[in-house]
């Protein structure tokens, strides 16, 4: 099989699996709607498309530098009229990072990178205002399992994050390590899921918007060194980066 991986980060993500009336909450982690709402958004398919071919993608995350809840209160009004709506409670993740991957197809997730590089809507993590701010395309697909993938790939966490839990540990008198990372897997079929959520999209129709339950499994896996200068290019005459200019949270 072959697994195609996403870098998720930014300063605000937003991942609902529920919502009730004015209270929109947010996930510890990337859902599966939502990422597979960004793989279909790059592609540019329309909100009432068949995504049933996505939906058998297997979907799973990792958790590098989990972030803080925070909550902000929503105002609008009626465009038609003018009239204010309800107050709303909207709840973010801030300066959180994932590792977010999905298994199936080789020729579909080959299509899908593509379409990651090149964009028909702009990627964002769960609400559009919440764009990435590093590029969310790692390595072309590979042909290993979507958990060896996870298990894998470098530590994504920022360097601030990082210097943070490096004083924790000297102040605290002991020697620096990072805690395992929690993975959350689909559950494969014939074994017992550890959670569920309600996060499969069957359709992003706005006038019926479907999703079916899904199993979840509970991992951890040890964070493999993370070089922050890796990918970085030489600096060109005059002292100007040859790298593309893209925001930062680091």
């Amino acid at each position: 099989m072959t697994t195609l991986l996403l870098r998720l980060a930014g300063p605000m993500q937003s991942w609902g699996s529920a919502a009730r009336f004015a209270r929109r909450s947010t996930e510890n982690a990337p859902t599966k709607s939502g990422v597979l709402g960004l793989l279909a958004a790059a592609q540019g398919r329309p909100r009432d498309a068949d995504l049933s071919d996505l939906a058998a993608l297997r979907f799973g995350v990792r958790i590098d530098q989990p972030g803080s809840r925070m909550r902000d209160f929503h105002t609008a009004h009626h465009a038609d009229s003018g009239k204010a709506m309800p107050l709303s409670e909207r709840y973010y993740l801030a300066d959180a990072v994932f590792v977010a991957g999905v298994e199936g197809d080789a020729a579909l997730l080959q299509h899908l990178h593509q379409a990651l590089l090149a964009p028909y809507y702009l990627p964002y993590l769960g609400r559009r205002s919440c764009p990435p701010s590093r590029p969310v395309v790692m390595d072309p697909p590979a042909d290993i399992s979507l958990e060896d993938a996870l298990r894998g790939v470098p530590w994504q966490a920022s360097r601030w994050y990082v210097r943070q839990l490096e004083r924790a540990a000297e102040y605290g008198g002991g020697p620096f390590g990072a805690e395992p990372l929690e993975l959350l897997l689909d559950c494969p079929p014939g074994e017992t899921p550890h959670l569920s959520q309600r996060d499969t999209p069957v359709s992003f129709d706005p006038r019926h918007r479907r999703y079916e339950l899904r199993g979840l499994i509970t991992d951890r896996a040890a964070p493999a060194s993370h070089d922050p200068t890796t990918g970085l290019r030489p600096v060109g005459p005059g002292g100007v980066s040859t790298t593309e200019s893209f925001p930062r949270t680091d």
